[in-house]
C-alpha cells in the first residue's frame, strides 16, 4: 500500500499534535477501522503526538453488539492501543431510537475521555457524513449554522472533538482498509429504510444524477461555514454595543436596542443569551425565530411580553426592558409554560 494515505492523515492530524491524550471514538465501521491504523501509525512516527486510547459503544441494540464490540478490542490489541467497552445500559425509547442513541454515544465517550484524562475526542466522519449531515438539515429547514455540517474542531460538553478524515470520501477510507487487508464490521442500519438517513443515502443517488452530490454538498457546507464565522464576528460586535447586564443567573437589556439590528443578528444575539441563561447548548432555531418575531412585534408595539424557551423566561416591561431568566419548575418538576419549553436540536 502507498505511504501517501499516511502521508495525507499526518497533515489531517496536525490539530491534534501537543496533546498528550486522544481517545478514538471506534465503532468497527470501515471508517473507524480506517482512523484507528492511521491515527495508530500516526502516533508511532509525530513528533508531538499524544498518547491513544481507544473505546467502543455497545448500543446493546442487536444481539451481536457485545461480540462486535469485543472483536474492535482485539483489534485495537493487535496495535497496542488500549481499549475499553462503553455499555449503553437501561431501557432503550420506542421512538427516535438514532437519535437516543447518539446522544448515549456522546456521553458514554465524553464521561469515558474525562475520566482517562484524556484532552480530546476523535471521530471518523468523514465528507460522505458532511454532505449527508447538510442534506439531512437542509430538508428540516436549518439556518446557515446547520448548513455550515461538522466543524473540523468543535465542542462536546466542553470536550474537544476532531475530526481529521472531514475530507477523505468514504470510497477512499475503503480502499485504504482494502489495501491494508483490514477486517471490518457492517452495520445493518445504514441501509435500513426505517431511519432517515438510510432514506437520503437511498435519495443521494438520484440527486447526483441532478449534480447535488457529496462534493456539491461539501462545498456548500464550506460557503455556509464561511458565512457563519461572519456572521458569528458581527454578532459579538452587536453585543459589545448593547452591553447586556448579567445580574447573577438573569441577563438584562435593551430590547429596543436589539431589534435595530439586522434580523439575523439580532436571533443569533438572543438565541447565545438563552442558551447562556438556560445552560442549554442547543436550541431548535424556527422556535428561536417564532419567538424573535413575537418579540419584535411587541417592541413596535410597546407592549409587554412574556415567554418561554429553553428554560429561560423572557420578559419584556413597559419600559422596554428584556429580562432572561430560568423559567421557574412547573409542578410536577417540568418548565414552566410558555411559547415553548422543549428543547430541540438545531
Amino acid at each position: 500500500m502507498s505511504d501517501a494515505p499516511h502521508r495525507r492523515f499526518a497533515a489531517d492530524a496536525r490539530s491534534l499534535l501537543g496533546l498528550r491524550k486522544a481517545l478514538l471514538a471506534v465503532s468497527g465501521g470501515p471508517d473507524s477501522i480506517a482512523l484507528m491504523h492511521l491515527a495508530a501509525h500516526w502516533a508511532q512516527t509525530a513528533p508531538g503526538a499524544p498518547v491513544l486510547a481507544v473505546a467502543t459503544v455497545d448500543h446493546a441494540l442487536r444481539p451481536e453488539s457485545g461480540a462486535e464490540a469485543a472483536k474492535v478490542a482485539d483489534w485495537a490489541a493487535t496495535l497496542g492501543l488500549p481499549h475499553t467497552i462503553l455499555l449503553w445500559q437501561g431501557e432503550k425509547p420506542s421512538q427516535r431510537i438514532q437519535e437516543a442513541a447518539r446522544d448515549a454515544r456522546y456521553a458514554l465517550l465524553v464521561d469515558h475521555a474525562r475520566a482517562i484524562e484524556a484532552d480530546a475526542l476523535v471521530i471518523a466522519h468523514h465528507a460522505d457524513d458532511q454532505a449527508e449531515t447538510v442534506l439531512f438539515r437542509l430538508t428540516r429547514g436549518s439556518g446557515i449554522a446547520g448548513l455550515a455540517g461538522m466543524a473540523r474542531v468543535s465542542q462536546r460538553r466542553g470536550l474537544p472533538l476532531h475530526r481529521p478524515l472531514l475530507d477523505w470520501r468514504k470510497a477512499e477510507l475503503l480502499a485504504f482498509c482494502a489495501g491494508e487487508g483490514l477486517a471490518f464490521l457492517e452495520d445493518p442500519s445504514n441501509a435500513d429504510p426505517k431511519f432517515a438517513r438510510a432514506r437520503l443515502r437511498r435519495l443521494g443517488v438520484h440527486l447526483e444524477q441532478e449534480g447535488l452530490d457529496a462534493d456539491a454538498l461539501n462545498r456548500l457546507a464550506g460557503r455556509a461555514a464561511r458565512a457563519d464565522a461572519a456572521l458569528a464576528s458581527l454578532t459579538e460586535k452587536a453585543e459589545e454595543r448593547l452591553d447586556p447586564n448579567f445580574d447573577g443567573a438573569s441577563c438584562r437589556l435593551a430590547a429596543k436596542a436589539l431589534m435595530t439590528e439586522p434580523e439575523e443578528i439580532a436571533l443569533r444575539l438572543l438565541g447565545g443569551l438563552i442558551r447562556r441563561v438556560g445552560r442549554e447548548a442547543r436550541l431548535r432555531f424556527d422556535r428561536l425565530e417564532s419567538l424573535g418575531a413575537r418579540l419584535r412585534e411587541a417592541v413596535v408595539r410597546d407592549e409587554v411580553f412574556v415567554a418561554t424557551l429553553g428554560g429561560v423566561l423572557l420578559r419584556l416591561d413597559s419600559a422596554g426592558q428584556l429580562t432572561l431568566s430560568p423559567a421557574p419548575a412547573r409542578r410536577g418538576g417540568g418548565k414552566s409554560p410558555g411559547l415553548d419549553a422543549d428543547n430541540g436540536k438545531s
